[in-house]
C-alpha cells in the first residue's frame, strides 16, 4: 500500500488496486479471489466487502467489483470490465468486454410470476430469460435494466434509464422507458431498431419493404447475370453455380411471379434437366467452364447434395421435374438408411446432419412422386426414437455455440422430413423453448450479427410449431423483433447479403448482397410475418424450397 493510501479505498475505486497494491494487500486479494470459486482472470480485483454469491462466475482479465456490489446468479464477463459501488447484478447476466456499470444500478436478469391473483407475488415462481450486454458499453449510475433485455455493442445506457427492451448497437437510450435519444456510433444506425420508432406499423413497414422489393427485383437479378456465360452469379464478379441458377428463379417467382427474364422459361429448365447424372440422379457443381461435375456414388456426394433441394424446387417452379429419380436414394435399402443415420456427427456437428437427413427426405418425397416408395417411415421412425425430450431436438449442445448446432440442425432435419412430408414434429413444446432460449444469444441475434440462416432457422421451428399455441406471445414478440431487423438488412437495387450489413463488418464478403441472400431473408420475412400477423402485406408466399406448406 503506498504512503497515504486508506485501506478501503480498493473497495470503493478498485481501479486504483492494479498500480498501488503492496505485496500483503494482493496476497490478500488472491486469497480472497480463491474462497469464491469460479474463474477469475489476471488483474481482476473483488471487494472483499461486496456481497458475490453466484451459481457462476467468470470475470475477464481487468475486471473489478467494487463495495456494496449485489451479485447472484450466472455472470460471466469479458475483459476490462467494472461493477461500481452498489451495483446489482442477478440472474444470468452476460458482459462483453469493457462493460462499464455505473454506482447503484440494477442488471435484473429474473422476473417474478403473478399468474394466481390467489397466491401471494413472493410465493410465485421465478421466470429468467437472461440478460446480454455487448462489447464497449457505458452504464450510468441508477440505470435498471430487465430481464430479456440484449443491449447492442458500443451503446450508451444513461443515468437513470429504465432498459425495457432491447438497445441497437451504437445508440444512447434514455428515459423510462429508455428510447433512443441519439447515436454514438451513427453510421451504426440500421433501419428498423430505433426504440423511439417501434410503434410504426409493423403491416404497413412490410407491405412498403415488398413494394420496394417488386420493384427492384429484376435490377438485382441483372446485378447477378453473367451475359458472357448465360448463367447467374450469387454475387458480381464470382464463378456461376448451380444454386445461384436455382435461387434466381426463386426470387423471381417469389417477387414477380414469373420466372427471370435473362432466358425463357423453358430454357432454364431444360439446362436444368440436363444436368442431372443419370448415374446417381444427382446433379454436380459446376466446373470452370460452367458445365456439371460428375458426382460420386453413394449418400451424398457433397458439393451435389444440396442441389436435390434446390434444383428440383427450381424445376418445380419452372413447371417441370428431373428426368430421373434421385438414383443413389431409389437404390438404397432401410439398412442403409439407418446406418448412414448412425454416421452422421450429431454430437459434434448437428447442422451437418441435418443437412444429409434433409437431403435425404427431399430425395423420397422427389423418388415417392414418381411411385418409387422408399423407406420413408425408416427415417421417421429413427428420427423418433433419437428425438432429446428435454430439448425436442436431435444432437448435442457445443460450448462453444451453444445451441446453435442443435437448432440450426433441427431446421434442416425436419424440413426436409416432418415438415416436408406434413407431420407432426415430436415433442414441439420443448422446440418452442429450446428455440426460444436460443434466439436470445445475442452472438447470434443482436442485428449486426445475423446471418440468413440463423434466423431462418429459428423462425421456421417456430412457425412449424406455432399451432400449439405454447408461449404465444414470445413468439409474436420475437418474430416481430427480427422482422425489423430483416426489414433494414436489405440493399437498394442489390437485395439482400447473407449475413446482415453493418459497420463493424465493412470487407465481410458474407455481408455482400447476392441471391443466396436475397432469396432466403425474402423466406425468413415471410415466416417472420407470418408468426407477427402481417403476411398479407408481402403479397408473396414461398413456394420452393422454403415453401411453409407440406411438399406431399
Amino acid at each position: 500500500m503506498t504512503e497515504g493510501q486508506q485501506p478501503r479505498d480498493y473497495d470503493y475505486s478498485p481501479w486504483l488496486f492494479t498500480d498501488r497494491a503492496d505485496d500483503a494487500a494482493r496476497a490478500r486479494q488472491h486469497t480472497y479471489q480463491r474462497s469464491l470459486g469460479g474463474t477469475i482472470g489476471a488483474g481482476c480485483f473483488v471487494s472483499e466487502h461486496a456481497s458475490v454469491h453466484p451459481d457462476e462466475l467468470r470475470l475477464g482479465d481487468r475486471s473489478y467489483v467494487a463495495a456494496g456490489a449485489y451479485l447472484t446468479g450466472t455472470l460471466r464477463t469479458g475483459r476490462d470490465c467494472s461493477i461500481n459501488p452498489y451495483a446489482v447484478v442477478r440472474g444470468d447476466v452476460t458482459l462483453g468486454n469493457a462493460v462499464r456499470i455505473g454506482a447503484h444500478t440494477s442488471i435484473l436478469a429474473f422476473n417474478h410470476t403473478m399468474d394466481d391473483p390467489d397466491v401471494e407475488v413472493f410465493r410465485q415462481p421465478l421466470t429468467s430469460k437472461g440478460i446480454t450486454i455487448g462489447d464497449d458499453v457505458w452504464i450510468g449510475s441508477h440505470v435498471v435494466v430487465l430481464d430479456g433485455v440484449t443491449v447492442g455493442d458500443r451503446s450508451v445506457l444513461a443515468a437513470g434509464a429504465i432498459v425495457t427492451r432491447d438497445v441497437p448497437a451504437g445508440a444512447v437510450v434514455g428515459g423510462n422507458p429508455a428510447r433512443v435519444i441519439r447515436w454514438r456510433v451513427p453510421a451504426s444506425r440500421p433501419a428498423g431498431t430505433d426504440l423511439a420508432s417501434a410503434g410504426t406499423d409493423l403491416a404497413s413497414a412490410v407491405a412498403g419493404f415488398a413494394e420496394r422489393a417488386r420493384a427492384q427485383a429484376d435490377d438485382v437479378l441483372a446485378r447477378c447475370w453473367d451475359a458472357g456465360r448465360g448463367l447467374f452469379t450469387d454475387t458480381p464478379g464470382t464463378p456461376p453455380t448451380v444454386r445461384a441458377q436455382c435461387d434466381a428463379i426463386e426470387i423471381a417467382d417469389l417477387l414477380l411471379s414469373r420466372a427471370p427474364g435473362q432466358l425463357p422459361a423453358a430454357e432454364q429448365a431444360d439446362r436444368l434437366r440436363r444436368w442431372q447424372d443419370p448415374r446417381t440422379g444427382l446433379v454436380g457443381e459446376l466446373d470452370e467452364r460452367g458445365s456439371p461435375r460428375t458426382p460420386g456414388a453413394g449418400l451424398f456426394d457433397e458439393p451435389a447434395g444440396y442441389h436435390v433441394l434446390s434444383a428440383g424446387y427450381a424445376l418445380d417452379l419452372l413447371g417441370s421435374e428431373f428426368p430421373e429419380p434421385i438414383v443413389v436414394v431409389a437404390d438404397a435399402t432401410a439398412a442403409t438408411i439407418v446406418e448412414g443415420l448412425e454416421r452422421q456427427p450429431w454430437h459434434t456437428n448437428a447442422w451437418g446432419a441435418g443437412h444429409w437427413v434433409d437431403i435425404l427426405g427431399t430425395a423420397l418425397h422427389r423418388n415417392a412422386r414418381r411411385g418409387i416408395r422408399g423407406p420413408r417411415e425408416t427415417v421417421t421412425g429413427w428420427l423418433l426414437m433419437h428425438a432429446d425430450p428435454h430439448t425436442g431436438m436431435w444432437g448435442t449442445p457445443a460450448p462453444a455455440d451453444g445451441l446453435l448446432q442443435i437448432v440450426n440442425g433441427f431446421y434442416r432435419a425436419s424440413r426436409g422430413t416432418f415438415a416436408q412430408w406434413g407431420l407432426p414434429v415430436p415433442y414441439p413444446e420443448r422446440v418452442v423453448d429450446t428455440v426460444l432460449r436460443h434466439a436470445r444469444d445475442a452472438r447470434f441475434f443482436r442485428p449486426e450479427h445475423q446471418n440468413a440462416c440463423n434466423v431462418l432457422d429459428v423462425a421456421h421451428p417456430l412457425w412449424l410449431t406455432r399451432a400449439a399455441g405454447y408461449r404465444a406471445g414470445e413468439v409474436t414478440a420475437l418474430a416481430t423483433r427480427l422482422l425489423r431487423d430483416a426489414l433494414g438488412h436489405w440493399t437498394d437495387g442489390a437485395g439482400f447479403g447473407f449475413r446482415a450489413p453493418h459497420p463493424s463488418t465493412r470487407g465481410d464478403r458474407a455481408t455482400v448482397p447476392g441471391l443466396q441472400g436475397t432469396e432466403m431473408w425474402l423466406a425468413v420475412i415471410w415466416f417472420l410475418a407470418d408468426l407477427a400477423g402481417v403476411a398479407p402485406g408481402l403479397g408473396y408466399r414461398p413456394r420452393g424450397v422454403h415453401r411453409p406448406e407440406p411438399a406431399t
